[in-house]
């Protein structure tokens, strides 16, 4: 009895040793290049400029400002990062500096929770930060913006920057295409489509941050027509006063992902002729 017992106690070691050598080892998965210097390292953020020749780097602008009753107040920031992390990827050879969270805009008591500031102001930060940016080694910088306020200020600032560092073989860019190109084009769609544009917290703001944050971001059972869209030169009349200029009800994911890939295809496209010119000038 007591050898069937130890024997019965070998066969079952046996096969539990087997089981184990024969389960699947799991493999850890792989990481994506980190392109966000937000969520990067100084050792790494260093490799990737002079080991790797990331040195591009992209200085997005958001905002904060309320986008009607269904989009959380961070919209442009939360584009922006999106938008310039894809672009990013795409490039294959620029970093993303942190998004910046505040904008030329209004701020109204009925409509609580924006932020803005001066085109002063708005000049001198990116000012800085386009500073920062040449010390930490970067030879190309380029200025974006998520909000039509800023635009302007935002290709000054990269007019004078690169100005002042061309000469240390530094350029300094401002990419409006992400912004005026891709929303002209995505308005011809929907004139095309029958569908309304819209200035604000429309169709192209609401479907984008369908597309890239869902329910987190935008809340559906609050999507609604606004003010009605006026012509160039004509004071707004207010009939709704919800916050949104326009009609958004015909939002959608598909719309947000068609608006998003102009924005990035725009941007990457402007951006590669940016380097192409200054690859000739050095």
């Amino acid at each position: 009895m007591y050898r069937i017992t130890s024997l019965v106690c070998t066969l079952a070691l046996a096969a539990t040793a087997g089981g184990a050598q024969a389960a699947p080892v799991a493999k850890a998965p792989a990481r994506s290049a980190l392109v966000q210097i937000n969520y990067m390292t100084w050792p790494e953020i260093y490799d990737a400029i002079h080991k790797q020749g990331k040195t591009t780097v992209l200085i997005y602008n958001g905002g904060t400002e309320q986008r009607g009753p269904q989009c959380v107040l961070g919209g442009h920031t939360l584009m922006g990062e999106s938008t310039a992390k894809a672009i990013a990827e795409k490039l294959g050879n620029a970093l993303v500096a942190p998004t910046m969270p505040f904008s030329i805009t209004g701020v109204s008591e009925e409509h609580p929770g924006g932020i803005s500031v001066t085109p002063e102001t708005f000049i001198a930060v990116n000012e800085q930060v386009v500073d920062s940016m040449v010390k930490n080694g970067f030879k190309n910088i380029i200025l974006m913006g998520d909000h039509g306020g800023g635009q302007e200020q935002l290709a000054e600032v990269a007019k004078k920057k690169d100005a002042q560092y061309g000469s240390q073989g530094v350029h300094v860019y401002f990419c409006g295409d992400v912004y005026a190109k891709a929303n002209k084009e995505f308005d011809d769609y929907l004139v095309a489509h029958h569908l309304p544009v819209s200035t604000h917290a429309g169709i192209s703001d609401t479907s984008e941050m369908m597309y890239l944050g869902g329910a987190k971001w935008v809340r559906k059972d609050k999507i609604a027509v606004g003010d009605p869209v006026t012509k160039e030169g004509e004071k707004p009349v207010h009939t709704v006063n919800n916050g949104i200029t326009g009609d958004a009800r015909g939002s959608s994911v598909a719309l947000g992902k068609m608006q998003f890939d102009m924005k990035v295809n725009d941007a990457v496209k402007q951006i590669k002729g940016f380097l192409g010119e200054s690859a000739t000038q050095r």
